[in-house]
């Protein structure tokens, strides 16, 4: 592993965990930790900036996912730090968080799958039955997450710094 991957892994989990926990909160309707949040969304957009940084010929599907994950970023910071009445700023933010954090799970779920010798050999290709199981799952569960949390923002207080 070079440096360069070490740090784009390190910044990965350290954004999966804060990630989680931001999302925790915003599901049970409470107001996460400053910090976390900012934690989140710090080494989230690092792990997606950095990710374009490995070497490629075509964009490849982690590019795209990086991209995307970027944008739901760019919409949760618009909506957590600009000041915006409403609560569909507090849904956006709340959408934002949980498809971004999504994003990395599925990445997690990938890489374990292609990285770890027990997983490898259940889906060699990514394209067999407990591959696509386990990430059908994870979105199921991410759906889940995702309206609790927006339903849990229309009754939070206002996030938008001042």
């Amino acid at each position: 592993m070079t440096a360069y991957t070490l740090v784009h892994t390190v910044l990965s989990l350290i954004a999966l965990v804060s990630g989680l926990e931001v999302l925790l909160a915003l599901i049970q309707g409470r107001k996460a930790w400053a910090e976390a949040t900012l934690v989140y969304l710090a080494t989230a957009v690092a792990t997606s900036v950095t990710g374009f940084g490995f070497p490629f010929v075509r964009i490849l599907p982690s590019h795209i996912v990086g991209g995307l994950s970027l944008l739901l970023l760019g919409a949760a910071v618009y909506a957590r730090y600009v000041p915006r009445p409403g609560g569909v700023w507090r849904a956006s933010y709340a959408a934002g968080i949980s498809g971004s954090v999504y994003l990395l799970v599925f990445v997690a779920i990938a890489q374990a799958f292609s990285k770890i010798t027990a997983l490898k050999a259940l889906a060699p290709t990514l394209k067999e039955w407990p591959f696509v199981a386990a990430q059908s799952a994870v979105l199921a569960l991410f759906a889940v997450a995702t309206l609790l949390a927006v339903r849990s923002s229309k009754r939070a207080p206002p996030t938008a710094v001042r």
